[in-house]
């Protein structure tokens, strides 16, 4: 596990967190995540985060799934289990495509989802560690990410004068793991007074 070191702010509003990211970015701070408990429009941008290319996945899974139903049914009725079904030829074009547009829809859809799914770490049973419980219900909660030029006094002071409430020095794990939190915060914990 990755454990890192990250000055987390809290914000009771989105309208005073906005222009916070903004200042936050001026300043050089290299921002881990910015949690809400709903979606806001424009902080993607304000982020600096670009696009995603989910829609160029979908198109790969969609043309698999075409040339899977293509290929497979011309295989089937011309060379494996060729039927004459009411003098059509075997090779049998517009007699396909309801089933081939059935199996792109199929899988562009689902591969999409588990794209989805594994860029955003989602997935039963998998753990992911939380900077503050209550981003999922009223606050608002930016993580910036300690590097060794990053000065933990300024950075602190710098979050308060934008107008975070809470700002913490919080020693998080990154990426996600199969697991119970019960048993795993106790390897956290123990990580975190090595390192205090």
């Amino acid at each position: 596990m990755a454990v890192k070191k990250f000055i987390t702010g809290c914000f009771d509003d989105e309208a005073v967190l906005f222009p916070a990211v903004k200042q936050v970015r001026r300043k050089g701070y290299k921002i881990h995540d910015i949690f809400t408990p709903f979606p806001i429009h424009g902080l993607d941008k304000a982020m600096g985060l670009r696009d995603t290319s989910l829609h160029v996945a979908g198109f790969i899974y969609g043309i698999t799934g075409t040339a899977t139903a293509l290929g497979f049914i011309t295989w089937a009725l011309t060379y494996d289990w060729p039927i004459n079904f009411g003098g059509k030829p075997f090779f049998s074009l517009p007699a396909w495509i309801p089933i081939t547009f059935e199996l792109t829809v199929l899988f562009s859809a689902v591969g999409m989802v588990w794209t989805f799914c594994w860029l955003c770490q989602l997935a039963p049973f998998v753990k992911k560690d939380h900077f503050n419980p209550r981003s999922t219900d009223d606050l608002f909660v930016m993580a910036l990410e300690c590097t060794d030029k990053t000065s933990e006094a300024e950075s602190i002071s710098f979050l308060q004068s934008l107008g975070a409430k809470d700002v913490q020095v919080q020693h998080k794990e990154t990426e996600w793991w199969w697991g119970r939190y019960d048993k795993d915060r106790k390897v956290f914990e123990q990580k975190d007074e090595k390192v205090h």
